[in-house]
């Protein structure tokens, strides 16, 4: 986004352009950029489940472009909260199962350090943002105080009945690797459990939905 605002500036300050022309060139940026359906996907990690106390401990966020199925990382940071505890940490899952250390944890910002950051994200794209798992990421912002804005469909939900990954009940709620790997065979991707990284890859399992029409921003 500090791209396209700096764009915008230059296109505003351009000394060989009358104010008309500056005004027309910033009006076809924007509708460019609202062209692009331009989305984001959030992941966060945390040291447990919501209601059993749990701290977000890194968030993610990826832009994705549904019109090209462009992706890139606008958000990685490693964080805490106030009230978490090393030991709670040490027996995270995360910790467990993932390459996230206690040291980045102890050694990051405060959530609060970084929270109007992230929320300025979320603002600049109009379109919307989804997470892989929305119960459980939008879950914990929203408890943290964050406005999600526009919240789109949740692409775990959306796959249940296209992966058809049988339980006792049912069709099972994919995992992210298993999304994954039903969507793009024969693929060498391994799920870190990292924000930024999990974003990235959720993003090309919903650009892949929004294709077949099951994803929709409406």
């Amino acid at each position: 986004m500090e791209k396209e605002l700096g764009h915008i500036k230059d296109l505003a300050t351009y000394d060989d352009l009358d104010s008309d022309e500056k005004l027309e060139n910033i009006i076809n940026f924007i509708d460019d950029c609202f062209s692009a359906k331009k989305i984001l996907i959030l992941d966060i990690e945390t040291t447990g489940f919501l209601k059993q106390g749990g701290k977000i401990v890194e968030i993610g966020i990826a832009e994705l472009n549904l019109t090209n199925g462009e992706r890139r990382i606008i958000f990685d940071k490693v964080c805490h909260e106030d009230g978490i505890t090393k030991e709670g940490v040490e027996k995270a899952w995360i910790i467990s199962n993932s390459d996230l250390t206690v040291e980045e944890i102890r050694n990051s910002k405060n959530l609060n350090e970084i929270r109007q950051e992230v929320q300025n994200i979320i603002d600049s794209y109009p379109l919307g943002i989804t997470a892989f798992n929305n119960s459980f990421d939008f879950g914990f912002m929203e408890d943290r105080g964050f406005n999600m804005g526009k919240k789109l469909p949740c692409p775990m939900l959306l796959s249940t009945n296209i992966c058809k990954i049988p339980s006792g009940r049912g069709y099972k709620w994919p995992k992210v690797q298993e999304a994954y790997d039903f969507f793009f065979k024969k693929n060498d991707y391994t799920e870190k459990h990292r924000g930024a990284d999990d974003a990235l890859h959720e993003a090309r399992i919903v650009h892949k939905l929004f294709e077949m029409g099951v994803f929709k921003l409406d």
